[in-house]
């Protein structure tokens, strides 16, 4: 096993494509059920019902839908981009909004300048390194039109030392043991565990989005298990 993760695309490409027929199952298990409950809390408070076009980064299967689809008009259009051609497959397309997914690496996707009333993502943000967190918070300020809002949220290292000891040994020996349970690969969802010790805490993102001009809260989710960052595109 590589003591370091790969930010290649590459990588990070063949790494998902070969977890999706299990990463569903095992990321609510191995979550007990937290990954969904962050998921609706990531977009709790967004002014979806207003939104015309919603674009989802890293959107995998489209699980972050299920947690918009309470909050979004009939008319909205949602925009999905993931970089994994088996995530992107196995995506429910089916549902009260119309859904338009596209395999691209979402830093060199060719995108419209302010075409969004709110960018969100759920559990992407650790397969960036430092450099490519900017290079996404550049994008995330391109897509948003002014007053457009965002909201990210991603599995993290909790402050508390108490906590971070067990919380690390689960990340890099339970999960792997439930990923071979369903017939996963251990070793993916051991690499997984590395991208979250490296990746730490939201902050870093938050700061580079805050360079760029944007007004951004953040958040944290059960003593820092995860944590996230939301915000709006000021319209001076």
């Amino acid at each position: 096993m590589p003591t370091q993760p790969g930010y290649d695309p590459k990588a990070v490409r063949a790494l998902f494509d070969e977890m999706a027929a299990t990463y569903g199952i095992v990321n609510f298990i191995a979550s007990f059920g937290f990954a969904a409950r962050w998921r609706h809390q990531l977009v709790e408070g967004l002014p979806l019902s207003d939104a015309s076009h919603v674009v989802d980064l890293m959107s995998g299967m489209n699980e972050l839908c299920r947690s918009v689809a309470p909050h979004a008009a009939p008319t909205m259009r949602l925009t999905a981009i993931d970089i994994s051609q088996e995530m992107t497959r196995r995506a429910r397309m089916h549902w009260p909004f119309r859904v338009e997914i596209h395999l691209q690496d979402v830093l060199t996707w060719d995108i419209e300048p302010a075409c969004a009333d709110a960018v969100i993502s759920s559990f992407g943000l650790k397969t960036f390194d430092r450099t490519q967190q900017q290079q996404l918070s550049e994008r995330v300020a391109r897509l948003l039109r002014p007053g457009g809002v965002f909201s990210f949220v991603e599995i993290s290292v909790p402050p508390a030392r108490l906590l971070q000891l067990p919380y690390l040994f689960y990340l890099s020996r339970v999960i792997p043991w439930i990923g071979r349970l369903f017939l996963g690969d251990p070793a993916n969802y051991r690499l997984l565990g590395v991208y979250t010790q490296a990746f730490g805490t939201c902050h870093h993102f938050a700061e580079c989005l805050r360079q760029q001009g944007l007004e951004v809260s953040e958040v944290s989710y059960f003593f820092g298990c995860a944590t996230g960052v939301r915000g709006i595109k000021p319209h001076a």
